[in-house]
């Protein structure tokens, strides 16, 4: 069993075409709420990028009543029991690109033509690292950054509403909002990942799509020492 901080750790890094879990632990707890299998792009000890394919079965949470959560007013969206459902990733696939230890992870969209469409900063938990994928927390507060580099927030009533349930503290408002800022600056300087050639980046199309594992909200602790990545072809496509 690998855990540990992101970046390799001295670990065997993954190869592409490995198949892993991108997961998030429900915010103020500990198990898992979202899981998404993804196919590995590139495993650095710098950069982990990996592929959400379309039509990928992942698990989210949905309001227990039936209500989709972005059509139930914000004053109950986070009060609201809710459960796990399964679901089908939809649209063109989703690229997400993760440095160790950075608050964020940076995620690509493109229309069904391959059309570049948007930078998305996901600001979260830095990612922790097991055998199988990687953990994390959604902080709810993201940007938005297009082609022609201007930018502009996104879910900014999300975040105060989820501070006003309780789903965040004072300390973590705090935290999120300077990791916010410090996005911002690199957006500004246009570092990478955005001054790479990632928009122009295409999965390889022998790649199988991951299945979604029956136990994918195992604990990392509770895992063997044998559990290893879903292997696939070597078919690697350079950014």
């Amino acid at each position: 069993m690998e855990l540990g901080n992101e970046g390799t750790g001295g670990a065997r890094p993954w190869r592409p075409g490995d198949h892993i879990l991108w997961r998030y632990r429900a915010n103020g707890a500990r198990h898992f709420h979202i899981c998404r299998p993804v196919t590995v792009v590139r495993d650095t000890p710098d950069l982990l990028a990996v592929w959400l394919a379309p039509g990928t079965e992942c698990v989210r949470p949905e309001l227990a009543d039936g209500t989709p959560p972005h059509l139930e007013p914000l004053a109950t969206r986070y009060t609201k029991p809710r459960v796990l459902a399964r679901c089908r990733w939809l649209g063109n696939g989703l690229l997400k690109l993760a440095r160790p230890g950075d608050p964020w992870s940076i995620w690509l969209f493109w229309d069904r033509d391959w059309r570049f469409k948007n930078w998305y900063v996901n600001l979260e938990e830095p990612r922790s690292r097991w055998s199988g994928g990687v953990d994390s927390e959604d902080h709810f507060l993201d940007i938005v950054v297009y082609a022609d580099r201007s930018w502009e927030w996104r879910d900014e009533d999300e975040f105060a509403q989820a501070e006003m349930a309780g789903l965040l503290d004072a300390d973590q408002v705090a935290r999120v909002r300077d990791a916010g800022r410090e996005a911002v600056r690199l957006i500004r300087e246009w570092g990478p990942p955005f001054a790479e050639n990632w928009p122009s980046w295409r999965p390889d199309p022998r790649w199988r799509r991951p299945r979604l594992p029956s136990r994918w909200d195992r604990l990392t602790s509770s895992l063997t020492t044998s559990a290893q990545p879903d292997r696939l072809p070597d078919h690697p496509r350079a950014s």
